[in-house]
């Protein structure tokens, strides 16, 4: 998952990207700092399981100074992804908003200045917990908490923050907790500690068919759809998609040009991943192919189904696969470029790439495993055909399909994709971003 770090970060940036701060911060000390810090330790917090959308829950945060001097100021704070919210923000306190970018979801950042003495080997904590809502959309979320001995805030991007206007929050002793131990802090400077929120809801994840209708000869489009109608947005952990799609393309026709998140798996069936390891409610993926019909074949049908990841969030597998359904005109069959096979074939624009898996909200972000393959379909658009976008629900066909499945829909905008060549032949493709969601 997307982890928060205090300390300054470099703002990284790709085509087609919000140049945004990002949950991410590659956390360090400021450069000088001296060998032997304080060494704070954060107290353990829980795994905050089952909250009710609309409800507010209190971070039960606390913190040991394990060096040995005193500190004259802290600073603690809380990083939420977008399922949560932060409600009354106190005036010792700054709120950023931090815009989603590169593979961290977007997230609210609350920072608070504690100028007061810090005592070595006493346990620390705000007198009045800070309170956070989970909203509408939560299902899989994170909070991070850090403690620094220096302003973590993130000033390289993003919005101005907001100083809250709530009574100030101060530091009290807790003597009833036990201390940290000396020497058991893993960094001098500062600590962090990241919390999975659950929320009792779900998220439908669904798929769009199509209908096709064309000539022997003909090259049509294709487009087919993922969608999350919600209500709960889903986060997938750093480097793996939210879920896969498996589309079958009707026998007769073979592929011409293939969507850059798509490749082939043999059979005819393409393999799509997603452009981000999150996704948002009421938003997905479109997946955009054109199919050159080679011949006529009585019945001919494909299907678009769900895949992958397990998705216990979604209870209704109804609308988990739907047809893809070929009306041909005119008999025989047309020689020429492509695959000849009746069942499909990947034809000439064929994707490489592949997905690798890493574990939840968010979401993170996918990165370049995240998708299937970066396009390298050639061929002219679709001619003398038509496509109908279907609607969702179950099919007849490629039952198994959806039974092997796991959680933002426009059509492609912009696309960055940059090729280095590595070795003999292998090419590296940078893949396409924020372009494909809402």
């Amino acid at each position: 998952m997307p982890v928060t770090l205090p300390g300054p970060r470099a703002l990284r940036k790709t085509a087609g990207a919000m140049g945004a701060v990002a949950l991410i911060a590659l956390g360090a000390a400021p450069a000088g700092a001296a060998d032997s810090g304080p060494g704070l330790v954060l107290g353990e917090i829980a795994p905050i399981d089952g909250v009710q959308p609309g409800s507010e829950f209190k971070v039960p945060a606390s913190f040991t100074n394990t060096g040995t001097a005193a500190l004259g100021k802290v600073w603690m704070s809380y990083s939420v992804t977008r399922g949560l919210s932060h409600t009354e923000v106190p005036s010792n306190c700054l709120r950023y908003e931090i815009p989603s970018f590169d593979e961290a979801p977007s997230s609210s950042d609350v920072v608070c200045e504690f100028d007061q003495q810090v005592e070595p080997g006493v346990v620390y904590a705000p007198d009045r917990p800070l309170t956070l809502k989970a909203l509408d959309r939560a299902l899989y979320d994170q909070l991070r908490v850090t403690v620094a001995t220096y302003d973590p805030a993130f000033t390289d991007a993003g919005p101005a923050p907001v100083r809250g206007t709530g009574p100030a929050v101060q530091l009290v002793e807790r003597p009833d907790d036990t201390p940290a131990a000396p020497g058991s802090a893993q960094h001098e400077q500062w600590d962090g500690a990241t919390v999975q929120v659950t929320a009792k809801s779900t998220a439908d994840f669904q798929v769009t068919g199509a209908r096709l209708k064309g000539r022997v000869g003909d090259t049509v489009p294709l487009v087919v759809k993922f969608t999350n109608a919600g209500p709960g947005w889903v986060l997938r952990d750093r480097d793996k998609p939210v879920t896969r799609v498996l589309v079958k393309m009707p026998a007769g026709t073979s592929v011409t040009k293939t969507d850059g998140y798509c490749k082939s798996v043999g059979s005819g069936t393409y393999d799509c991943g997603t452009s981000q390891g999150w996704v948002d409610e009421d938003s997905g993926e479109t997946y955009a192919f054109n199919l050159k019909i080679k011949k006529a074949v009585a019945g001919a049908k494909g299907s678009v189904a769900l895949a992958g990841e397990s998705r216990p969030f979604d209870t209704d597998r109804a609308n988990d696969i739907a047809d893809i359904l070929l009306d041909v005109s005119g008999g025989g069959s047309t020689g020429g470029g492509g695959s000849t096979s009746s069942t499909g074939g990947s034809g000439t624009g064929s994707a490489g790439g592949s997905s690798s898996a890493s574990g939840s909200g968010s979401a993170s972000g996918s990165g370049s495993s995240s998708s299937a393959g970066a396009s390298s379909g050639s061929g002219s658009g679709a001619t003398g055909g038509t496509s109908t976008t279907g609607t969702s629900g179950s099919s007849s066909t490629g039952g198994d399909l959806a039974s092997t499945g796991s959680g933002s829909v426009l059509p492609l905008t912009a696309a960055a994709a940059g090729a280095v060549v590595l070795g003999a032949g292998t090419v590296l493709v940078v893949r396409r971003r924020a372009g494909r969601q809402r």
